[in-house]
């Protein structure tokens, strides 16, 4: 069951009944989205599929829009949460073995993974359906990302950390992203040459980066 989102709401549900149904609303519109494609995310579609009144699903999620606002704030809460991992991981050093030695590889790899997994955010982002709303939450998204990637590099040591570094982050994680995003439209289990190309690309970044500190 996917957890309820953090986008905004029409309305926040506060009791554990209510905070259940919108999490099945969310795990039933994913199902939908990944069956049958953004257009079918209407809220008469998925109230059927959660079995809820279409009512009771307008109380939170009133449009379709808001829908898939919900959904993708779901994917980047996902992804946040994996690269807050590895920055905890870089600071254990009893744990960090594995990512001290090849931090662009692991990185790719892991991520490459929960691409894999996440069809629905496939479905959202390669079927042209982010809202406006979504497309900003997206900017954020990645400006978080970049600050985890920035934690991770500083937590092994690789550089120092200044005004320059965040920009970098945000640029490797830009380029990153729009090779993983063309690996997933090639091949639904990621175009894996584009994918070795792209940790070729970020080795030699992430060297760069570390040269100058």
């Amino acid at each position: 069951m996917r957890e309820p989102t953090t986008a905004p709401l029409r309305r926040t549900p506060q009791q554990a009944r209510s905070k259940a149904r919108l999490a099945r609303v969310l795990t039933a519109a994913e199902r939908v989205l990944v069956a049958e494609g953004v257009e079918a995310l209407t809220t008469t579609r998925v109230a059927a599929e959660a079995k809820v009144s279409v009512g009771s699903l307008y109380q939170y999620l009133p449009d379709r829009e808001a829908i898939i606002d919900a959904l993708a704030a779901g994917y980047f809460a996902g992804l946040e949460a994996a690269m807050d991992a590895f920055a905890d991981v870089a600071s254990a050093d009893a744990a960090s073995a594995g990512l001290r030695a090849d931090p662009v590889g692991v990185l790719v790899d892991e991520f490459a993974a929960i691409y894999r997994a996440e069809h629905g955010f496939r479905a959202l982002w390669f079927g042209s359906g982010p809202t406006e709303r979504t497309r900003a939450a997206d900017r954020a998204h990645k400006r978080r990302m970049a600050d985890g990637l920035r934690r991770v590099l500083l937590a092994l040591g690789l550089t120092r950390d200044d005004e320059r570094l965040a920009r970098s982050c945000l640029a490797a994680v830009l380029a990153a992203d729009a090779l993983a995003q063309e690996a997933f439209r090639r091949d639904a289990a990621g175009d894996a040459g584009l994918l070795d190309e792209a940790k070729v690309m970020l080795r030699g970044y992430l060297t760069a980066i570390a040269e100058r500190a």
